[in-house]
């Protein structure tokens, strides 16, 4: 009771300079302004290198893979050395910065290879940051804390995507890599000046390690909660974060049409994720958007395969983008809710560790099909994983949610 009056007592001492701070090392983290930056034209840029299609899906994978690898064990270490998530997420900006600098004098394979499992590296300590700013909320506004969260992410990916639009087109392919270390290197600086409220070893307790793993593991719907979000973010890196890019460009597509493609995802996206932290979901609701979300996104990405002018592509990728723009936050806000307040962070880490699971095997699979079959199948199949998705919902309907 002494420690949940403490934590009560804390997020309410959260004032708005808090908040601000916070969402600005969001803005700037890693995994979205710094790590996004380039995204739009990396696929371009890896092609220009002559890389294959199936070596362009090997470094676009390997984003995922030392986020697999990190993120479940960073939770666990972070629910124990506590006082050391914000240390973590300073350490994930310098990875951001080794990045941007060997994408920025090196160009083999082994190299830019090396540096987006670095960019990996950073993208990993995102666990850190969501249930660090999920204890800026009482417990009941988890969904609204990750509607915010998730809004300050998208809107930094559009940013970075208006940013890489132009200066690809006037300046060359390499300038965005000079932005993502700008980006870095302020976000170090900010990241120095936010607060975590639980870093005082008195106000929560602790459990051993294997404890912890074991109380996780056995958590009701965290591996439904895990599997839709792998699925969705497989769909993300096979398509907008991967292969969308390069099918527009077979088109005959420039990089300001691209710049259009892209905000024709983004902008309905972050219309979605800010309504999450605007209105309240109830869980039945919750359940109805998801299994609607994934469904459409299935159509319309089966429909892209068919889309040959810049006018269809907006328009699916833009209600693509509306609808996992809904289903990113509420998944991620369901696997806050559902853990307690002692295993949030492992619980966390194995969310995003598995999910990551989706942002390696997507690009992977995107490769090897994009060279056997082509481009269009890559949509195709993106397509296919929605609906399984959506088949998942529906079999696990009655106990997902409740």
């Amino acid at each position: 009771m002494e420690i949940q009056q403490t934590l009560i007592h804390e997020k309410k001492t959260m004032s708005a300079r808090d908040h601000a701070v916070f969402l600005c090392m969001v803005f700037c983290f890693c995994f979205w302004f710094a790590g996004y930056i380039y995204v739009p034209v990396f696929g371009l840029y890896l092609e220009d290198k002559s890389f294959s299609y199936g070596a362009i899906g090997i470094i676009l994978g390997s984003y995922g893979v030392t986020q697999i690898l990190l993120r479940f064990p960073l939770g666990l270490l972070a629910d124990f050395l506590f006082s050391l998530r914000k240390q973590l997420l300073i350490t994930g900006f310098l990875f951001s910065l080794i990045s941007s600098l060997l994408f920025l004098y090196f160009d083999s394979f082994i190299m830019v290879l090396t540096a987006r499992l670095f960019a990996g590296n950073t993208a990993s300590m995102w666990v850190m940051a969501t249930i660090i700013y999920a204890q800026y909320f009482n417990h009941e506004n988890a969904s609204k804390a990750m509607g915010i969260m998730q809004f300050f992410t998208v809107m930094p990916q559009f940013i970075s995507i208006v940013f890489c639009g132009f200066a690809a087109a006037h300046l060359g392919r390499h300038v965005p890599f000079w932005m993502a270390l700008a980006a870095s290197v302020a976000g170090l600086i900010i990241c120095c000046f936010i607060k975590d409220p639980s870093s005082s070893p008195g106000t929560r307790e602790t459990i051993s390690i294997s404890q912890s793993i074991k109380e996780t593991l056995v958590l009701p719907k965290l591996k439904t909660l895990t599997t839709l979000s792998l699925t969705a973010h497989a769909i993300l890196f096979m398509t907008v974060f991967g292969f969308t890019p390069i099918y527009t460009n077979r088109l005959g597509m420039n990089d300001i049409e691209l710049l259009w493609v892209m905000s024709s995802f983004f902008l309905p996206h972050a219309a979605a994720t800010l309504s999450l932290a605007v209105f309240h979901f109830t869980k039945h609701n919750i359940r109805r958007t998801l299994i609607t979300c994934f469904a459409v996104t299935g159509i319309c990405l089966c429909c892209i395969s068919l889309s040959v002018s810049l006018l269809s592509i907006c328009f699916t990728h833009a209600v693509i983008g509306l609808a996992l723009g809904f289903v990113f936050p509420l998944l991620l806000g369901q696997a806050v809710d559902i853990s307690s307040a002692r295993l949030k962070m492992s619980v966390m880490g194995f969310y995003q560790s598995f999910y990551a699971l989706g942002i390696f095997i997507g690009p992977m699979l995107a490769g090897k099909i994009a060279q056997t079959f082509g481009l269009n199948d890559v949509f195709i199949a993106a397509g296919i994983l929605a609906f399984a998705a959506l088949g998942i919902i529906l079999i696990k309907r009655n106990h997902m949610i409740d």
